[in-house]
């Protein structure tokens, strides 16, 4: 699923009107419809109440008064508010002329309506073409809108938020409950700056032309069940342990040892075909212990990994989860850096030890695949000043190193040295433990031995981690979700993407 600008929305409406004929108001009626089957389907009549609509003299505006109509027409009781306006656009005005005998008042700054807390308010101000922060009795609505702490459904986009550009800081916007998008999300959905303004979001189709969506450049995609399909084939009947790689994993030192067997144990379950953990010699005993499908390679020293293996018999390198900023564990990362002819999949200290010795960062190889999260990636880049800003920063980084990388947290963002951007649609907020991102370095190491390339390794990765969470929280519930839960549900996850044969 792609993500569109707004601009490119807009072009994406024109493309469907020439394409299939229609003029504007049928789309604006498409989207109407859309938005009033989604919310009908959620609150009856009776559950509902009055239903206050506020509309601007947009298109936004215009779908607003579409939604008031047909929700009249299915009985809801609906009142209108309007925000005045010098100038109202067509399809508005039309619709304003459809609208039955509801309510109608305007908006004055005066005399704001009272907003009941428990009412229902659909949120149908302003759309994606607003380009500036709201201001004079847009703005006071807002605020008067947010105080009452009602149940708000936003029409597409919260209003005041801004689709394509950072939110200045105290500009007024709708802090809605849900947001309902036509046919696509937001790119500022899946930013954490925006997410107490747009609640959860939900999309409904339209039926945008299907050619426009096609040919539009791949700068931003959202990583669904649709773009992984055919990625992840069946295992072939006569395929042996040999065909699905060999894994090394560098991780573990003293008091860290649950990193490598979370790690460890990820791998084993994400249909690697052979595993080797080199960790400190303190950790032997637990790995055999708890990873006995893996081979156990000890250092020769006790509390770190200080000395690299042999690289010969491996097909991908991954390492970090626990293993401690040593300044040996250092020269290990350089040697590793400078040797390996196989993928490598860099977690935690690993990225750190790369952060406080920028010279290694020129030695990575590439293709090679980094997880940091916000803070890690802040320390190998510099702050960023917003969210926009921050992905940024990951494309450049990306290009600089020719790496794939994966920013993690709610919509983990994988960039890529092409300036692709890829979010993460799995996943939920009880995956925010210690661990979870040790399961998802031992998920990625063992596709990468399994030779997928980077991306494909990157976005079946993420996408399963997040769904074998989804999975979890099902039987645990999201406080009592742990990292080891994930790794239960992995296999499950992966048999969800599995290429079915095909008669």
């Amino acid at each position: 699923m792609k993500l569109l600008t707004a601009a490119q929305t807009r072009q994406a409406d024109l493309a469907t009107m020439q394409e299939q004929g229609i003029a504007s108001e049928a789309l604006m009626e498409r989207a109407a419809r859309a938005f009033t089957a989604w919310l009908t389907a959620r609150q009856s009549p009776a559950e509902a109440g009055e239903i206050l609509v506020l509309c601007g003299p947009g298109n936004n505006g215009g779908d607003g008064l579409a939604i008031a109509r047909l929700l009249h027409q299915r009985d809801y009781a609906v009142r209108v508010y309007l925000l005045p306006a010098d100038h109202y656009a067509a399809d508005f005005t039309l619709n304003r002329q459809r609208l039955p005998a509801v309510p109608v008042a305007e908006l004055d700054a005066a005399a704001l309506p009272t907003i009941p807390a428990d009412a229902l308010v659909v949120d149908a101000l302003f759309g994606t073409g607003l380009s500036r922060p709201l201001t004079g009795l847009a703005a006071a609505v807002v605020a008067h809108l947010n105080q009452a702490a009602a149940r708000v459904v936003a029409v597409d986009i919260p209003s005041g938020l801004l689709a394509d550009a950072p939110q200045p800081a105290k500009s007024p916007v709708v802090q809605a409950r849900h947001t309902v998008s036509f046919e696509l999300p937001k790119l500022a959905f899946l930013l954490p700056r925006n997410a107490a303004c747009v609640g959860r979001w939900h999309v409904q189709p339209i039926e945008l032309s299907r050619s426009f969506l096609d040919q539009v450049p791949d700068a931003l995609h959202l990583i669904d069940a649709a773009l992984l399909a055919g990625r992840l084939p069946r295992r072939a009947t006569f395929a042996h342990k040999g065909t699905y790689g060999h894994a090394l994993l560098l991780a573990g030192s003293y008091g860290k040892m649950g990193a490598a067997v979370l790690a460890a144990n990820a791998c084993l379950r994400s249909g690697v075909g052979l595993l080797t953990v080199r960790g400190p010699a303190a950790g032997y005993d637990i790995l055999q212990t708890a990873a006995p499908e893996a081979m156990a390679l000890p250092d020769p020293a006790t509390d770190f990994v200080t000395e690299l293996p042999g690289l010969q018999p491996y097909s991908a390198v991954g390492i970090g989860p626990g293993l401690g900023r040593e300044e040996s564990t250092r020269q290990l990362l350089e040697k590793l850096l400078r040797q390996a002819q196989v993928p490598l999949v860099l977690d935690a200290d690993a990225l750190n030890l790369l952060s406080e010795s920028p010279d290694l960062l020129a030695l990575l190889p590439p293709d090679s695949l980094l997880t940091p999260h916000p803070k890690e990636f802040e320390r190998l880049t510099g702050p960023a000043r917003d969210d926009y800003h921050r992905l940024d920063l990951l494309r450049d980084f990306c290009r600089q190193h020719q790496c794939y990388t994966i920013l993690k947290g709610a919509y983990s963002c994988l960039g890529t040295p092409g300036g692709t951007l890829y979010f993460n649609s799995t996943g939920n907020p009880g995956m925010a433990t210690g661990g979870s991102g040790d399961v998802l370095t031992g998920v990625l190491t063992a596709l990468r031995a399994q030779h997928f390339s980077a991306l494909d390794a990157a976005l079946l990765g993420l996408y399963a981690h997040g769904r074998a969470g989804d999975l979890a929280a099902r039987q645990t519930g999201e406080a009592g979700l742990v990292a080891g839960d994930l790794i239960r549900f992995l296999g499950p996850a992966f048999q969800e993407l599995t290429t079915a044969d095909r008669f």
